[in-house]
């Protein structure tokens, strides 16, 4: 049974102040997180000066090396469904003197892009979104040339047993994820709404990242998908 918007927005509520402790649990079963997240970030080639957009920021765990690449010139907009994860972001920018973090409470299918953004991110929250692919065709329509949109995020494995794949969602149920979604695939959707894409399968094919790279003549994304 998978969560509805008020179910998640209750969940994430009870785990923000925990978040980032309970994320770094998974280094107990060899999940290498945080160098994920950095390859990931690696991915959008962004440059100092730029703009991104973190879809699911959550606490800002990302911000870091997301401050890294664009530099006090550039600007990262974290966008986030619940407010007790946003408030745990606004401490973290809070903390580390940050200027240029803007930070939005908004749901990410209803999320108006900037125009010509250069780099938008998510990671472990898009599988969550019913509307993954509408988040992705609007990202899309907004990046600037050579911008790219990179997702690293869950998924069930090929070719295994389904009693050890249910066992993974067991352990990430805490997080709200279900058979349902671990079995939803947005790369298909990156594929659809960009030319250039890679898709690389980490840690035995239970997570993903995928790129994909607007080009100079973006696509028509009227016909056949709304």
């Amino acid at each position: 049974m998978g969560f509805n918007q008020e179910a998640f927005i209750q969940l994430y509520r009870r785990r923000a102040k925990n978040y980032n402790f309970t994320a770094n649990l998974y280094y107990l079963i060899g999940f290498r997180e945080y160098a994920y997240r950095q390859m990931a970030v690696n991915e959008l080639h962004l440059k100092p000066g730029q703009t991104v957009v973190e879809v699911g920021c959550g606490t800002g765990l990302n911000f870091s090396l997301l401050q890294r690449e664009v530099g006090p010139t550039g600007k990262i907009i974290g966008i986030d469904l619940t407010d007790a994860m946003l408030e745990q972001a606004h401490q973290r920018v809070r903390k580390e003197r940050w200027v240029n973090v803007e930070l939005v409470q908004t749901d990410a299918a209803a999320y108006q892009f900037p125009q010509l953004i250069n780099g938008i991110l998510s990671t472990f929250a898009i599988t969550l979104i019913p509307e993954y692919d509408r988040i992705i065709k609007h990202g899309a329509e907004a990046l600037a040339q050579k911008g790219r949109f990179v997702i690293l995020d869950i998924k069930r494995p090929d070719n295994l047993p389904y009693w050890l794949f249910r066992l993974g969602v067991i352990i990430t149920k805490p997080f709200g994820v279900s058979v349902e979604m671990a079995e939803r695939h947005p790369w298909e959707a990156m594929q659809k709404y960009f030319r250039a894409t890679s898709h690389t399968k980490l840690f035995g094919g239970f997570a993903y990242l995928s790129v994909g790279e607007a080009q100079t003549q973006p696509r028509n994304f009227q016909k056949g998908h709304n």
